[in-house]
């Protein structure tokens, strides 16, 4: 049986590398399985996610959640819904949970707002599971790669986005679970493996 797994955090949480290893880990089980990428992962995504990131825009609040919306609907119809069809598991770095925490929570459109634009969009593609990587906010911020549009918001608002991250585990506590990032890699992903695989 086919899972659509969300891997969600703060920037510089590690949820590619993590996502990417799990993958990895499965496939090896014999199960078939894809990762794919918020915003992006089609050809329209990538288009959308090369305005939402660049640094040098300016996007009003609810034109970046629409935005985010539009690309996650594509990605959700061309990619996600066809692959569970097939019984392939689907492992996203970051899903809607993101636009719910970042714009929800970050940029305070409220997270109820935010669900029902994406519950529209999605259709009833939702993840089954979402492993939380958790971070301090300035741990986070110290450890990108580099700043893109969202990533080099103040520290103030990626503290709302690690609140609304951790308000939305405890209300969902079924499809939630929380992951210490601060150890080692083989340990965070023996550990994920373990509580994603039914």
């Amino acid at each position: 049986m086919s899972r659509y797994v969300a891997f969600e955090g703060l920037e510089g949480a590690g949820k590619s590398t993590v996502a990417e290893h799990v993958a990895e880990r499965i496939g090896r089980l014999g199960k078939p399985v894809i990762t794919v990428r918020e915003p992006g992962g089609t050809e329209l995504g990538e288009g959308i996610r090369a305005l939402l990131l660049d640094p040098t825009r300016a996007i009003s609040p609810w034109a970046e959640a629409a935005l985010f919306a539009a690309s996650r609907a594509q990605l959700a119809a061309e990619i996600i819904r066809p692959a569970l069809a097939d019984g392939v598991w689907v492992l996203s770095d970051r899903t809607v949970y993101s636009s719910l925490a970042y714009q929800g929570g970050g940029r305070r459109l409220g997270v109820q707002a935010v669900r029902e634009l994406n519950e529209i969009a999605l259709d009833g593609v939702w993840p089954d599971r979402v492993v939380l990587l958790q971070v301090d906010p300035e741990e986070g911020l110290r450890r990108q790669d580099g700043t893109d549009r969202i990533g080099s918001e103040g520290l103030a608002f990626h503290r709302r986005v690690a609140e609304t991250f951790a308000r939305l585990a405890l209300d969902e506590p079924d499809r939630f679970v929380v992951v210490n990032t601060h150890r080692k890699l083989e340990v965070i992903v023996d550990e994920v493996v373990g509580l994603v695989l039914p």
